[in-house]
């Protein structure tokens, strides 16, 4: 290793004391070497000495080459994502299947050990979601829910229909890594920044202060409410971090449309206005339109057991062909 990457390394906390370690054995290698070369007569004496020296060297290189492949994987697959749901076209039926599929997540990241946090909601007066924004964490979670981006629909008879006619609504879901180093630079005159009280529950504090925190960036018009905290501090930092998540989503969604052509293993876009899938409640399916694979027990599946499908996005993502991408909706 040159000396500039073990600076580097040395500023890691995970890997400072491993090259503190490594640098010792290097000097120490380096003076038996010399022994070694003044007198020939030591050879024979330090020769165990070397190959322990050097076998501890190997040993440490690998451990730091290890903590390096786990920090590149986890810079392309963060632990921790903000999951938003959006209804769509289909007005109070699009509100309610905005928050099942919200729950779909929720209790699929149950199953997983994920902690799950809502940072801000807006209810519609049937008591589904507008939109919601949910920080999830844990280890996979952007590797295994980064395929759900996109417009999903639901075909069902609503409750209150009373010819029995079937309605179509949509609901849009985005998922957001959120990247411990970031490649977007924010001007902070670009940001206008509100507080206001936050609702619901939490105590005094939560109901007296302003402690919600909406940021607008004003050159993309991309705006982020975080409600979760008692602090205002916390709900602007959070804010912020999922302002950059989006900035950098948008620009990725860019890059996507532009080299599409060359893109290999990915499924869609990752635009969260691609149609990906359809929750048909007739016929018990669900279809993915991208892998056009299907699924039935659709009740069992928005109760959180969404593994299957999980499962098959993943498998085709690391197939050698890519799956169809301009797959059009009826």
């Amino acid at each position: 290793m040159d000396a500039e990457l073990l600076a580097e390394l040395k500023k890691d906390p995970r890997t400072a004391y491993l090259v503190d370690t490594y640098t010792k054995l290097l000097t120490e290698q380096s003076e038996v070497l010399a022994m070694q070369e003044k007198d020939a007569s030591m050879a024979d004496l330090t020769r165990d000495e070397l190959v322990s020296i050097r076998e501890n060297i190997a040993v440490l290189e690998k451990q730091i080459a290890d903590i390096r492949k786990a920090e590149k994987e986890e810079e392309e697959h963060p632990n921790e994502i903000v999951l938003e749901v959006r209804a769509g076209a289909g007005g109070d039926e699009a509100s309610l299947f905005a928050e099942e599929l919200a729950l779909m997540y929720s209790k699929y990241a149950e199953s997983k050990g994920w902690s799950v946090h809502i940072l801000s909601e807006s209810r519609n007066d049937v008591g589904g979601y507008k939109e919601a924004s949910f920080e999830m964490h844990g280890q996979g979670v952007y590797k295994e829910l980064r395929f759900e981006t996109g417009v999903h629909r639901v075909q069902r008879i609503p409750a209150t229909e009373k010819a029995g006619r079937v309605h179509t609504s949509t609901a849009s879901v985005a998922i957001l890594p959120l990247r411990k180093k970031s490649t977007i630079e924010i001007n902070p005159t670009d940001i206008e920044m509100e507080f206001s009280r936050s609702g619901g529950a939490g105590g005094q504090n939560v109901n007296k202060v302003e402690t919600a925190v909406r940021l607008i960036h004003r050159p993309t018009g991309i705006d982020v409410r975080c409600t979760s905290e008692r602090s205002q501090q916390k709900n602007r930092d959070k804010a912020m971090a999922v302002l950059i998540a989006k900035l950098e989503a948008a620009k990725m969604e860019e890059d996507a449309r532009k080299y599409s052509q060359d893109r290999k293993n990915q499924i869609g876009t990752g635009d969260r206005s691609e149609k990906i899938r359809t929750y048909n409640i007739l016929q018990d399916r669900i279809t993915d339109h991208r892998i056009k694979e299907s699924w039935h027990n659709i009740e069992r599946i928005m109760a959180g057991d969404m593994g299957d499908i999980v499962e098959a996005l993943l498998t085709r993502s690391e197939g050698d062909s890519a799956p169809d991408e301009t797959q059009n909706l009826a």
